[in-house]
């Protein structure tokens, strides 16, 4: 009897080196469970990585007062932007590399990373001229004061200036997750949050030989982080090892490839563009209760960032399988794959939630000393805590579509829940109920679950199945 839990022990922790290992495993085949346990665990850990970036650098920037995390609030809202193309031309990529390598064509998906490569940089080259010229027009059209505007212009300039970082860095690891080598994307990031650890305090309050940069001394930091997180995805794929197979032929440019990777991918830039364009409607609401309320605000969503990206790399787990199993032609997999992965978000999510609900004080204490930013953002962080089992399986739904390439899908329930509903409640809430602050946290809530539960109508019809990616 006192064999069995040593010998479980060492089973879970060679599952665990098996999930965090170069492998060269077949996730259309075997146990549906195994399978979605080896690509979530090093997806998971991959999108804590990308959560720690934001609260490390909140964490430090706090130091030096509300007007500082604001400035990072408002400047994170208009970087959201950004995230949402890179992330939507992910999905894409996600989809036609997970669907070749469930195929079995290799070349195809090392030639779909390779036009994903030239695409990021014309998006590149784009962004980082917008936020080099325009940053400061850019945080006055957010409403933010004068002293939020000297405090932020610096970290807005060189955040969306340094954009290559951020466009490479999702999407190849998009390319990396869609054929299953998720091992390598978490590795980038574990690089990346480590150089931007390490770096933030030095140059934010210039320690040793390090120059004082103040907040923007933040965005440097992760710049320089996520850069050499880049580096990193790009010399495994100079080395063509994994199951891209990557060469220097596959970059020749494909028009056709190209064009099929930006009509695929205009459902995923949509539905983050309107669901980024709902959050900075939603600060500017906040912003009209001032800089505490704006401060917590911004606590609570890295937070409430911090507690979805993990289950949001399970759900990125449920689309690789579901694009791989589609492309191996077994659909009924890639169902089974997508529901067995919404039990265990909504299981996950529930145990954050009620964590949450306990300890959103001491959580919000961490980052703010502030009586009014600690009041809001302690009932923020348990308004949002309450949807979190919701919001897992609808995340899952909504990756599983993303996954089959049925990218519009989501676009139109996003639009539906978000621009439709979440605003004008929001403003009706705040404004015209008289709940303030406190209404825009309960529209979220609103509509995040209308929305999980639309994502299940539409997913259970099945017409994903015979989508084309």
């Amino acid at each position: 009897m006192t064999d069995h839990p040593v010998t479980g022990w060492r089973r879970a922790m060679a599952f665990l080196r098996e999930a965090l290992a170069d492998n060269d495993i077949d996730f259309t085949r075997g146990p549906v469970g195994r399978a979605l346990g080896l690509l979530a665990i090093p997806m998971m850990l991959e999108m804590a990585m990308e959560s720690v970036f934001a609260v490390v650098d909140i964490a430090f920037v706090s130091r030096l007062g509300t007007d500082a995390v604001a400035a990072v609030g408002i400047t994170e809202a208009i970087v959201t932007v950004l995230y949402a193309v890179a992330i939507g031309l992910g999905m894409g990529v996600t989809a036609m590399v997970s669907r070749r390598v469930g195929a079995r064509d290799a070349d195809g998906a090392a030639r779909t990373t390779g036009q994903a490569i030239w695409v990021g940089a014309a998006i590149s080259i784009a962004t980082g001229l917008i936020g080099v010229v325009f940053a400061r027009d850019l945080l006055v059209l957010m409403g933010a004061s004068d002293s939020v505007i000297d405090n932020g212009v610096g970290y807005t300039t060189v955040l969306l200036g340094g954009s290559v970082s951020i466009v490479y860095l999702f999407l190849l690891n998009a390319a990396f997750r869609g054929a299953g080598d998720a091992a390598v994307a978490l590795r980038s990031l574990w690089l990346a949050n480590a150089i931007n650890i390490a770096l933030d305090p030095c140059l934010i309050f210039g320690l040793g030989p390090f120059p004082e940069l103040g907040v923007t001394g933040a965005a440097v930091a992760t710049t320089i982080g996520r850069g050499t997180g880049v580096l990193y995805q790009l010399y495994f794929l100079a080395g063509g090892r994994g199951r891209l197979a990557f060469h220097v032929s596959h970059l020749r440019v494909d028009a056709a490839l190209i064009r099929q990777m930006l009509i695929i991918s205009a459902g995923g830039v949509g539905q983050f563009l309107i669901a980024t364009a709902s959050w900075i409607g939603l600060m500017r609401i906040v912003a009209l209760y001032g800089s505490a309320a704006i401060a917590a605000y911004t606590i609570a969503l890295r937070m409430l960032e911090f507690a979805l990206l993990p289950a949001w790399g399970l759900g990125n787990a449920a689309a690789t399988l579901v694009g791989q199993n589609l492309g191996a032609g077994l659909p009924e997999r890639s169902a089974a794959s997508a529901w067995q992965a919404a039990r265990y978000n909504a299981m996950l999510m529930f145990g954050v939630g009620v964590l949450t609900l306990m300890f959103a004080p001491q959580v919000a204490g961490l980052f703010t000393s502030d009586p009014d930013v600690l009041v809001y953002g302690t009932t923020c962080l348990r308004i949002l805590g309450i949807g979190y089992p919701v919001y897992a399986v609808g995340m899952i739904m909504i990756q599983a579509l993303n996954g089959a390439g049925d990218t519009y899908t989501p676009s139109v329930l996003n639009f539906i829940c978000f621009w439709m509903l979440q605003i004008p409640l929001a403003y009706w809430l705040a404004q015209g109920a008289g709940f303030g602050p406190n209404g825009v946290f309960a529209a979220i809530v609103i509509s995040e679950s209308l929305l999980s539960l639309l994502s299940v109508i539409v997913f259970r019809r099945g017409r994903w199945k015979f989508h084309a990616a």
